[in-house]
């Protein structure tokens, strides 16, 4: 988190400066694309422990 990040606040007293702004949203984008890189993995994790259960159940029956 940087500096920017937790110094602003939404508030009505301010507005923040247009450096505040990109740097909030650079945040955001860091933060999202972390996200959906562990979502996207978690997701291949799952896919394959589905496929290796389906590969023993044919295994087990010569299917």
């Amino acid at each position: 988190m940087t500096t920017t990040y937790k110094q602003y606040r939404l508030t009505s007293l301010e507005e923040p400066t247009d450096e505040m702004l990109r740097e909030l949203m650079e945040e955001v984008v860091k933060a999202a694309c972390k996200s959906s890189a562990k979502a996207k993995a978690e997701k291949q994790k799952r896919l394959q422990m589905v496929a290796n259960e389906i590969e023993t159940w044919r295994r087990c029956f010569n299917l």
